[in-house]
């Protein structure tokens, strides 16, 4: 195996990279296709393998990728800052602002004279955003769903400069195996975003119907083996751990589709326990109002039926003499064609400007 630090092309903030080649032992030549494992040199871990265009150049030192919080790495960061546009003094609303790596960027941009206000329902998120953020008097912190959030903001009569709402399960979710949320990790069936919320997703696998569980595995995992699953789990109820069900979806639909299961399924069960859609839903028709005259609004999907939504809405808002707002992506910037991050590849970024 051998080791060789490179720069990437593509990469805008040329930040170095270390990669172990597999297999080939010969140099590769510039921009050529290959199979690497990747990882920035100021993280410990190495991600799956991905295909890329590079251009190879020694890097003699090691440089620390600027303002990534070492818990969560902001998702297409580049792209959401070209289409907020934020200026000093500006106001940002983040609804989903987690470790608050998108904020501390447009914190950084906006200064002193600006003003932030960051939401999120998860109280390790809540936690790590008061040790980051606690001392800025120019920023706000809520405790609470985006939905709920955004409907008090605007009893209040607040609007903003910029949103962001980045929908779906960060990094730390998955990396935290008592969340439940990875079919990868050992741990509780929990899937909870708001843990003080009653329900999990053992609760719903082991109460639920065969035709319960199979619409949501089909509606919300667009899972194509619905059926079979559903049927599987009832059978070998009560399952409470991520292993007891990743191994009842394996026996189910053999190790040649497990791969491409696995990742439905547990989509599947973690919309419906935490009713993503639903609130999307909800978001969505009150975005409007929280936007300045001018203001701009981004919104970050990870799966077809979120983006659908988002989609949807924007067209609906754009359209004829009494649009609300103006499309800013005709199509979706996406993770996997502007974002090294592994798990940015099935990332879609949406925006539209008021």
């Amino acid at each position: 195996m051998r080791i060789i630090l490179i720069r990437y092309h593509n990469n805008s903030m040329n930040i170095p990279y270390l990669l172990v080649r597999n297999k080939q032992k010969q140099k590769p030549s510039q921009k050529q296709k290959t199979d690497y494992w990747a990882g920035t040199l100021d993280e410990k871990w190495i991600t799956k393998r991905v295909v890329i265009d590079m251009t190879v150049g020694l890097v003699m030192t090691k440089q620390k990728t600027p303002h990534q919080n070492k818990q969560h790495h902001p998702v297409l960061l580049e792209s959401v800052l070209q289409v907020l546009s934020p200026k000093a003094g500006q106001s940002y609303l983040d609804l989903t602002a987690g470790y608050g790596g998108h904020a501390s960027e447009v914190l950084d941009i906006i200064g002193e004279s600006g003003s932030a206000t960051l939401v999120d329902r998860d109280a390790n998120a809540i936690t790590e955003l008061k040790k980051r953020f606690g001392d800025n008097e120019n920023v706000e912190l809520l405790h609470t769903d985006f939905v709920t959030a955004a409907t008090g903001l605007i009893r209040k009569g607040k609007q903003f400069d910029m949103v962001l709402a980045d929908i779906g399960v960060s990094s730390p979710h998955l990396d935290m195996p008592e969340r439940g949320f990875s079919y990868a990790r050992e741990g509780p069936l929990d899937m909870r975003m708001d843990q003080q919320q009653a329900t999990t997703a053992a609760d719903l696998i082991n109460t639920m119907s065969e035709d319960e569980l199979t619409h949501i595995f089909r509606s919300y995992g667009e899972e194509p083996r619905a059926r079979r699953i559903a049927r599987a789990i009832t059978t070998h109820r009560p399952i409470n751990r991520t292993s007891q069900l990743a191994a009842i979806v394996e026996d189910t639909v053999g190790k040649r589709y497990v791969g491409g299961t696995l990742p439905r399924v547990f989509q599947a069960l973690r919309i419906a326990v935490n009713d993503e859609l639903g609130q999307l839903s909800l978001l969505l028709t009150v975005l409007p109002k929280l936007l300045k005259p001018g203001g701009r609004m981004a919104i970050i999907s990870f799966h077809s039926l979120e983006d659908r939504l988002v989609k949807q809405f924007i067209k609906q808002a754009s359209y004829g003499l009494e649009a609300t707002l103006a499309n800013l992506t005709k199509k979706p910037i996406k993770g996997s064609k502007n974002d090294l991050h592994p798990r940015a590849r099935s990332a879609m970024l949406r925006a539209a400007v008021k």
